[in-house]
């Protein structure tokens, strides 16, 4: 069943041309995957969703749709601040490589020689010792599940540990199933060792780290982590699972607690924007930055350091998006010959979705505050791969046409 919304304030889009650096033929293939993704928003009832094209430093591209928060009546706007879920592993894992950069720390060090709890994990076969920080930001640990041990399920439950102790409490409850660094095992938990490692290796706490080392220096002024300052209260978003017809609001925030290095991101899409502009390597020509304030990519992370990240370290096999590799902390899909460099998030009912193409200076953001609950509308997972398929296929591939015949940018 799907939801439908009165409010003319819920069936907001704001979308222009797409701007000049675009290439020929772009405005069209971009508007019709915008109306394909403006529809199924509709029809399938999804509160509230904002889609991003970022270029030459730039989102050159905004549009967005519906309500950021249903009781309040307040749409969706250019200053939606959204929870980004697992692509907090990212910056994780940059954190990680500015550390090895200064000489801190080495990618094949044990974890246990920076983090001992994880000596309980139950290893038939080996040690833990073998376990390194590369495995982890590479998801090949071999750990048994992808996320958290907790068992039942039931609502008293904590969605997530919210103190080191009780995560500790569960380490001996999980073991390795697979030899290290011989198959994809995607997990959480071992994206929490890396931000332990950071803070004991920083001295600073995750948060603090980040933001000094990453959100500051590429001008991310509205991205934090878990609770929303009392200033960027009003561009929050709600979150909303549909059940029976009926948006259920899942508040404001939520504390992701001793796991925020793994999934603790809130931003704006303009931040994320810079951060992709970040990872593509162009300078900012946005005119908010002043010129005295424009971000030294090179300072947060050399470029050499980035493409290292975006090495195949383990095969995962045939994906929605071409074949699908994983990296350090980055999915890579490779699609005729071309490299596709992404991560999605998922947390409650938000969704989210990130994906460059470095070469061709091109990448697409999205985020969304609505699930349907046991299946049902809105199928907001489906339109996550539908709109990143159809970008990948159709519009990517103009900019790296583009950016070939101008031979490169």
């Amino acid at each position: 069943m799907s939801v439908r919304f009165s409010l003319a304030a819920v069936l907001l889009l704001i979308a222009a041309p797409l701007s000049g650096q675009a290439p020929a033929g772009a405005a069209s293939v971009w508007g019709d995957i915008v109306d394909e993704w403006r529809t199924a928003i509709d029809e399938q009832g999804i509160v509230g969703a904002s889609l991003g094209l970022v270029s030459e430093g730039e989102m050159i591209e905004h549009v967005w749709r519906g309500s950021a928060n249903l009781a309040e009546g307040r749409p969706v706007g250019r200053s939606t601040i959204y929870h980004w879920a697992s692509i907090t592993k990212t910056f994780t894992a940059i954190a990680i490589m500015q550390l090895r950069d200064r000489g801190l720390i080495s990618l094949d060090d044990p974890i246990v020689q920076y983090v001992p709890e994880p000596r309980e994990v139950h290893y038939e076969s080996g040690s833990m010792e073998e376990i390194t920080i590369r495995h982890l930001m590479s998801h090949s640990a071999g750990f048994r599940a992808s996320t958290f041990p907790w068992g039942g399920g039931e609502d008293w439950h904590p969605h997530e540990p919210t103190e080191w102790s009780q995560l500790v409490a569960m380490i001996p409850y999980t073991r390795i199933e697979v030899e290290p660094g011989s198959r994809f095992s995607y997990s959480n938990p071992g994206v929490v060792f890396l931000g332990r490692v950071i803070e004991k290796v920083s001295g600073d706490v995750f948060e603090a780290y980040i933001d000094k080392n990453i959100f500051r220096p590429l001008g991310m002024r509205r991205s934090y982590f878990d609770v929303t300052p009392w200033a960027l209260q009003r561009f929050r978003s709600n979150h909303y699972t549909v059940r029976d017809g009926r948006p259920d609001p899942g508040g404001l925030d939520f504390n992701t607690g001793i796991t925020v290095s793994n999934g603790g991101l809130n931003a704006p899409l303009g931040d994320m924007a810079r951060y992709l502009a970040f990872l593509m390597g162009a300078r900012a020509v946005d005119p908010s930055f002043s010129p005295e304030y424009s971000p030294d990519y090179d300072a947060v992370l050399s470029r050499n350091s980035l493409t290292e990240m975006w090495r195949s370290e383990v095969d995962i096999g045939d994906g929605p998006y071409g074949m699908a590799s994983m990296g350090l902390a980055f999915f890579l899909y490779e699609r005729d010959g071309v490299q596709i460099i992404g991560h999605t998030g998922s947390q409650r009912a938000f969704r989210a979705f990130m994906y460059v193409d470095p070469i061709a200076d091109v990448g697409v953001i999205a985020a969304f505050n609505t699930v349907g609950s046991n299946g049902g509308d809105p199928q907001t997972d489906e339109l996550r791969i539908r709109t990143t398929q159809r970008v990948l296929a159709e519009l990517f591939p103009l900019f790296r046409a583009d950016a070939s015949a101008a031979g490169g940018r």
